[in-house]
């Protein structure tokens, strides 16, 4: 491995620390039946473990099997008598949920018996250092213990009950699918782009930085890592970004190599369509669009007035008329608004769910099908539990399990994968496919979800 790491404690768990990895060079080799692959399309939800939706599907590894994890323990070690009353953290100030009673047993539960699926619920707290406290060592259980909402983080949905469950069932879910990085959905949609943590360029503002004390214990938090990387939100210096956001505290361009840089340059077509960018770069943002879900706008590359930003970062509106002309580019990422991303607060998850569904109805129902693969995933997982230790890969993650569910007429039929990948293997995909040298050594050493497709 190119990058320099070494543990250090916090929060009374392992983190780690680290200097950026370098890019290897070679291309990944081709796989046999790979270039019958003619459209890859990434729908990126948002914010859901995968025992919080997929717990109970049939044949994955899910809420049945939790074992000793499924139990949360607090800061000194101590197993809940009951769950902590669930919190409503959308109102200011928070205030405890009233649909919720006290005394819910320690352990998962079905959030449909107080919340419907089109009710909105809190925001659980999901921030970098917080998900390595909350996995604990891989224990998995101290998910109350470190977040804002109370017991709300260990509800779930059952996906049977929803939407997606009758396009899930017919295709592949990869049950053992990580989020890519500690934390929230700047640092993971950044994944997404480049497989790479970004440093502040010239030094972030001391006020955003996260400080430990000499054993290596967090005693401050921050958005960006003692040695300088960008771990929890920030906004772009370029557009869009929020109006009350100015100055030092915005972003300065990035300037990593991306997938879409990779893309470009073997003249490979493709485009980011996210919900609301046209009215969000026009000034008018949806009160729901969220800035730092863009993640190419953080990128020099695609600065503003650029021909490359003209011609890659569009609106999903762009993306169902591509698939009714006949235009879709070869990869393309879609990025919902959030109130259609099932993102808590901003969405319900019926909706969200809907959108998903509608999103690859469309697709089914293009010319491109027939040689298209769609992945649906999550950029993280929102701060909810999952029972599944993520392996310990690198000083970023990966993070939490993700529901991601691969749908093709090359995905294998009513299929429950439970080959090991995270972010970074749709990466590796899109690399095999078009012959792409990696970001990484996270991609360069990632399955490239070659468990859930078959070329006959």
């Amino acid at each position: 491995m190119n990058s320099v790491w070494r543990h250090i404690s916090a929060l009374g768990t392992t983190l780690l620390v680290a200097a950026a990895c370098t890019s290897p060079a070679a291309a990944p080799s081709p796989t046999p039946g790979m270039e019958r692959i003619e459209h890859v399309v990434v729908i990126f939800q948002e914010n859901r473990s995968f025992d919080s939706l997929y717990g109970f599907f049939p044949g994955a590894n899910g809420i049945d099997g939790a074992g000793p994890a499924a139990r949360q323990t607090d800061r000194a070690g101590a197993a809940y008598t009951a769950l902590p009353r669930p919190i409503d953290n959308t109102k200011t100030p928070a205030v405890q949920d009233p649909r919720f009673p006290d005394g819910i047993a320690n352990g998962p539960f079905d959030l449909a018996k107080y919340v419907p699926q089109t009710g909105r619920i809190g925001v659980p707290v999901h921030r970098f250092y917080q998900e390595q406290y909350q996995i604990n060592g891989g224990r998995m259980d101290r998910f109350v213990a470190a977040t804002d909402v109370g017991g709300l983080v260990m509800g779930y949905y059952d996906v049977r009950t929803l939407p997606m469950f009758e396009i899930a069932r017919q295709f592949t879910v990869a049950d053992n699918f990580f989020h890519g990085a500690f934390g929230g959905s700047f640092l993971n949609h950044i994944w997404l782009a480049c497989a790479c943590a970004p440093q502040w360029p010239g030094g972030a503002p001391a006020e955003r930085m996260a400080v430990l004390d000499p054993s290596g214990a967090l005693t401050k938090d921050g958005d960006v890592t003692p040695t300088g990387y960008v771990v929890n939100t920030a906004y772009t210096a370029q557009t869009p970004h929020p109006a009350n956001v100015t100055g030092k505290q915005l972003l300065p361009p990035l300037d990593q190599p991306t997938i879409g840089d990779r893309l470009s340059a073997k003249n490979v077509s493709w485009a980011w369509y996210s919900g609301g960018w046209n009215d969000a770069i026009a000034g008018r943002p949806d009160p729901s669009f969220a800035f730092h879900h863009q993640p190419y706008a953080y990128f020099a590359s695609y600065a503003d007035g650029t021909p490359a930003r003209a011609e890659h970062l569009k609106d999903e509106a762009d993306f169902f008329a591509a698939l009714g002309d006949g235009t879709l580019p070869a990869v393309s990422f879609v990025k919902p608004i959030a109130s259609d991303s099932e993102h808590p607060r901003y969405a319900d998850i019926a909706r969200g769910q809907q959108h998903a569904a509608d999103l690859i109805r469309a697709i089914q129902n293009s010319r491109h099908w027939r040689n298209t693969v769609v992945i649906v995933t999550y950029d993280e997982n929102g701060g909810f539990w999952d029972h599944v230790a993520p392996p310990l890969v690198d000083q970023w993650g990966p993070g939490t399990r993700v529901p991601t569910l691969v749908i093709s007429p090359f995905a294998k039929k009513a299929y429950v994968d439970h080959t090991r990948y995270d972010t970074t293997s749709v990466l590796k995909l899109i690399e095999t496919r078009w012959g792409l040298a990696p970001l990484g050594q996270r991609d360069a050493s990632a399955d490239g979800l070659t468990g859930a497709l078959e070329f006959r």
